[in-house]
């Protein structure tokens, strides 16, 4: 018997893409995961810093959200959203 109370074990195909950009504040290395879950949303990865979060449309035009994910200050914040807006595009749901 499992010492764990598992709410979910499902393993999948995921799509990683790897993507380095230097703006006008910094250099930002990510790895933008796309997946069956999270509604959508793709997992985006700060490989410098370590910190992730799973975004959409919507997290990207919440106020403040960004810097508060990737702990950036509002200028670094404003150009990493202009970024993933490009590439986190509208969020389709599946059957799943």
């Amino acid at each position: 018997m499992s010492p764990f109370d598992y709410l979910y074990d499902h393993t999948e195909q995921t799509s990683t893409r790897f993507v380095c950009f230097v703006g006008q504040t910094r250099r930002f290395d990510l790895a933008i995961t796309t997946t069956d879950r999270f509604f959508g949303k793709k997992l985006i990865m700060d490989i410098q810093s370590g910190r992730t979060a799973i975004i959409g449309p919507d997290d990207i035009d919440e106020e403040g959200y960004i810097g508060f994910a990737y702990n950036l200050n509002d200028e670094e914040a404003e150009e990493l959203s202009n970024f993933l807006v490009q590439i986190v595009g509208m969020i389709t749901f599946s059957d799943h």
